[in-house]
């Protein structure tokens, strides 16, 4: 079998141990620690992540959708292949290291979807995009850290909380939808999605993207149009 090998490291931004890149002949995986945050043979949650989330806004005029978190940029190339020639995307990375792989190591991971015309890469907490964007968007997808109880830094847990999923609700047009990843179910999440506002749906979603792997969450959260 082919040894894994570490290709480069990186600081989060407020957080303790560093991110670690790792190839294994084609296959790469991002770890933290002795956890892995994302692996290029378990991406089918990640492009979820975006068509279930596309689908509802793909037919209104110029829709403007805000990505947080790069990662490994399946969740970007799942939108890009939805949205139209209108549609505008902005991806908040909060790691400068992680866009550089992006455009380097893991470049055929991304498929030129960085260089697309419509997307802009931003260094940039999501958190203060989303608190600046006042129903600036028509969707918000959020892959940051493991989902609700952050891993990475205990700073992402304020995206989570009731105060970042009003904000979120805010930077919304009426319609708009929050698309949030989990490793795992959270019924309090669930339940703050709505005392927010959002009408919520809770979808489970299998790591590979067929029948196999372990389960993933995504929530669908809806500002009602009204």
């Amino acid at each position: 079998m082919i040894p894994w090998k570490l290709i480069d490291t990186a600081d989060v931004p407020g957080g303790g141990e560093q991110l670690r890149l790792m190839q294994r002949g084609k296959e790469f995986s991002i770890k933290l620690g002795q956890n892995e945050l994302m692996s290029s043979r378990l991406f089918g949650s990640e492009e979820a992540l975006a068509t279930l989330s596309c689908f509802r806004i793909k037919e209104r005029p110029a829709p403007h959708l805000l990505i947080g978190g790069l990662g490994m940029g399946f969740t970007l190339r799942a939108a890009l292949k939805v949205l139209g020639p209108q549609a505008r995307v902005t991806v908040a990375e909060l790691v400068p290291t992680v866009i550089a792989w992006a455009r380097g190591p893991m470049a055929e991971l991304s498929g030129g979807s960085l260089d697309d015309p419509r997307v802009t890469i931003r260094e940039a907490d999501v958190r203060s995009m989303i608190a600046a964007g006042r129903a600036a968007y028509d969707a918000i997808l959020l892959d940051v850290d493991n989902g609700p109880e952050g891993l990475t830094r205990t700073s992402n847990d304020a995206l989570y909380d009731l105060a970042g999923l009003r904000a979120a609700f805010g930077a919304l047009r009426p319609g708009g939808v929050l698309a949030v990843w989990s490793s795992n179910p959270n019924d309090k999440f669930t339940a703050r999605l709505r005392k927010a506002g959002f009408v919520a749906e809770e979808v489970k979603i299998r790591a590979t993207g067929t029948g196999g792997g372990a389960r993933h969450v995504i929530w669908i959260a809806t500002r009602p149009a009204k």
